[in-house]
């Protein structure tokens, strides 16, 4: 079998799970890019589900001395998952989506396999990738407002506030946002400045991140900081959107997030899913100082003129309630105090768990393939 033929039935195989790969002149570059074309050829019928090291040596007629430090290998390269319980390790195939759009970034290497993948992942993303979730409802990541923005605690959800999210939590990790830094190493995308060591992972998601080198151990006063941080620079913390064991805190720019790319540049009918709240205004203390506006990432927030506003402008923000996701990131950093995060009327409650979630997106998308072929 040609190398071409055996890319092709890895590529046929890793399209199989509920990440697609539509064609395009950019999917087979960004594959070479990635997988050896021995990596592909064994991992061509690779189960995504866990097998042990013993099923799998029995299934590829490999000798399991001589497998198990590969696979190990493939693990600390992030294209296949490694989790063990009690004494069983179990290995499976990681999806397109895992493996290049989160952890081939994960680590923040910057070195040539890196750059040589990052222009090809930038542009298949235009080109097909995400077009995936363009029909799905709830989005991978729901807005977790920033702690202290809210004006009434009393009222918060067990899973839209910071401290209780974070109780629940054994062990947590760091890695970079891969979203920013695969930007920022293709010399024909935008460079951006802000923070990159913040994409935040928990339990079984962070342990496997830290045994592969893909993030480091952190302590829970790290995470809050880090989330502290984050929310100074204006960052947008996005949980897992269901409410059972979220993996991930990333913290997302307007510019390079993919469900902000999605909803400023696809046409996406939103970016991430909004949280429970929105943003308050109190136009008689604002000093009309921009600063809201500048901060959020949705465009939600725009100075008009107010009648009772009280600055020399006579302006006062002005809320679209449809794009504000309730993230906090223009109260956080209000002089004034003029805005506060209140609690909607009505309260929509995400998946309650990853299985629900991907039970969800599975018939949102297979809906969205019926409609296309109308």
């Amino acid at each position: 079998m040609s190398e071409q033929e055996i890319y092709e039935k890895f590529i046929e195989w890793l399209g199989k799970t509920w990440w697609g790969l539509p064609d395009s002149n950019q999917l087979m570059p960004m594959i070479k890019a990635r997988y050896t074309v021995e990596e592909a050829e064994f991992l061509t019928g690779m189960p995504f589900k866990g097998s042990t090291l013993e099923e799998l040596a029995e299934a590829k007629g490999r000798d399991p001395g001589e497998l198990g430090p590969w696979l190990e290998e493939m693990a600390r390269k992030g294209i296949i998952f490694r989790s063990q319980r009690a004494d069983s390790i179990r290995y499976s195939l990681n999806d397109s989506f895992f493996v290049f759009l989160r952890s081939a970034f994960w680590p923040g290497n910057d070195d040539e396999d890196s750059r040589k993948m990052a222009p090809h992942v930038n542009r298949y993303y235009f080109d097909g990738f995400y077009d995936q979730y363009v029909t799905v409802h709830a989005k991978g990541l729901r807005a977790l407002p920033i702690n202290r923005t809210v004006e009434d605690t009393r009222q918060i959800l067990p899973y839209e506030d910071v401290v209780q999210v974070l109780d629940k939590f054994e062990y947590f990790t760091v890695s970079t946002c891969p979203c920013r830094h695969r930007k920022n190493l293709d010399d024909e995308s935008h460079t951006c400045q802000k923070p990159m060591g913040n994409c935040l992972h928990f339990d079984t998601l962070g342990r496997y991140c830290v045994e592969n080198g893909v993030g480091r151990e952190i302590t829970r006063p790290d995470a809050e900081q880090i989330l502290k941080e984050s929310a100074d620079a204006g960052l947008v913390h996005g949980i897992s959107n269901w409410r059972e064991k979220p993996d991930t805190i990333c913290n997302c720019c307007g510019c390079c997030c993919l469900w902000m790319e999605a909803y400023h540049k696809l046409d996406h009918h939103k970016s991430l899913d909004a949280s429970n709240y929105r943003v308050k205004i109190k136009p008689e203390t604002c000093k009309a100082c921009g600063m809201c506006v500048k901060r959020c990432p949705m465009d939600a927030i725009q100075l008009k003129f107010s009648a009772v506003a009280i600055n020399k402008f006579g302006k006062a923000p002005a809320l679209d309630a449809d794009l504000c996701l309730g993230c906090g990131v223009c109260v956080h950093k209000c002089p004034t105090e003029s805005l506060t995060l209140e609690r909607k009327v009505e309260i929509v409650d995400p998946p309650q768990n990853a299985r629900d979630y991907m039970l969800q997106f599975m018939a949102d998308k297979k809906e969205g393939v019926r409609l296309l072929r109308k």
